[in-house]
């Protein structure tokens, strides 16, 4: 393969993130996926998988390989101990060239002691390189990101498949934006569109719709799994009032991988109060969490646009019908990354 493990990825802009066995032991992994989702990086395409004995040795060759840097005397059994046969999840995390220098800030020192608060080792770490030195055996610090674009391309291979094409499906691409009742009443749906599309996102095949009730229920399943967490408001009834039978706009939004993180900081905090200067919400919303739960109603905060792939491969369905697969090929004019290989089919 001329060295290369992937061709056609532009690996500036992903990177692999290695949850060691630790944090799979500590029940650590969705608070450091979500660490970095919450830092504006796209996270997406994780495994759950036990690492094979070859994985651990490609992944730190660099280490292995140069005897000059050994802290341990042993480093091919201390690797062979703290990984193989052992869970770890990998996921992909794309952004903007630098992503790499970018989540290595975000994670933190090697050593958690000496990393600082409000990184994910600082915060999270339980393990100093001390204490591991000492019994022989590498630090605990709970995940690893690629170093450069070289490292990830390499990296891909090992966790993810050697010659394995990056997949991006088109719900990466994809985004529903739901504009709500209230950007209706206050006849705000224009200006909330326009400004999705001067962040230079596409936003096309827009729709004026009556919302059914089986629609609200999906698209707020989770609020409805979880509405004993309420307890001062009855939330099928809430959701009922304010949508079913209601006036709403739907739309979809068109971009690269990272764009629903991208809209998510542009719409702003969900209480359109806290919502910052500058996002939709903060400048445009006029309710607030305090409010709506003194009146034991829902925020009313405008927009809603998908969290992630999945989410918005659901929202698909819900708002514009599982069988109308065409609307998600990009209008004349939006780019596309030449490195999409099969798209995610499944059901919608």
């Amino acid at each position: 393969m001329s060295g290369a493990v992937v061709d056609g990825v532009d690996f500036h802009r992903w990177a692999v993130i290695l949850c060691k066995p630790d944090a799979v032991v500590r029940g650590l992994v969705n608070q450091v996926l979500d660490r970095i989702t919450a830092a504006g990086v796209a996270v997406s395409s994780r495994r759950d998988l036990i690492a094979e004995p070859w994985q651990p040795h490609v992944a730190y060759r660099d280490l292995l390989a140069d005897t000059g840097r050994r802290q341990l005397p042993h480093l091919p059994d201390a690797i062979d101990a703290a990984f193989t046969g052992r869970p770890v999840t990998v996921a992909l995390a794309h952004g903007a060239p630098g992503i790499h220098a970018r989540l290595r800030q975000l994670i933190g020192d090697t050593d958690p002691t000496r990393a600082v608060a409000g990184t994910i080792r600082g915060d999270l770490g339980n393990d100093s390189l001390a204490a591991a030195s000492a019994e022989q055996r590498l630090v605990r610090n709970l995940v690893h990101t690629s170093d450069d674009p070289g490292a990830a391309q390499r990296e891909y291979g090992t966790w993810y498949g050697p010659g394995r094409r990056l997949e991006v499906s088109d719900f990466d691409r994809c985004s529903v934006i739901l504009c709500k009742p209230d950007a209706i009443e206050h006849g705000l749906v224009d200006a909330v569109l326009q400004r999705i599309k001067a962040c230079g996102i596409t936003v096309a095949n827009r729709r004026d719709m009556i919302v059914q009730r089986w629609q609200i229920d999906v698209h707020y399943w989770d609020l409805l799994v979880d509405a004993d967490h309420f307890t001062d408001r009855d939330i099928p009834a809430c959701l009922d009032d304010v949508y079913t039978g209601k006036a709403v706009t739907v739309a979809l939004a068109y971009g690269e991988p990272g764009l629903h993180a991208q809209l998510r900081q542009l719409l702003g905090h969900f209480d359109p109060s806290r919502a910052a200067a500058g996002t939709i919400r903060g400048d445009l919303g006029n309710d607030s969490l305090e409010r709506a739960s003194a009146e034991q109603r829902l925020v009313h905060n405008l927009v809603h646009t998908s969290d992630d792939a999945d989410a918005a491969r659901r929202d698909f369905g819900t708002w514009f019908g599982a069988s109308r697969r065409s609307l998600l090929t990009a209008p004349n004019g939006v780019p596309r990354q030449p490195t999409t290989a099969n798209r995610s089919g499944g059901a919608l």
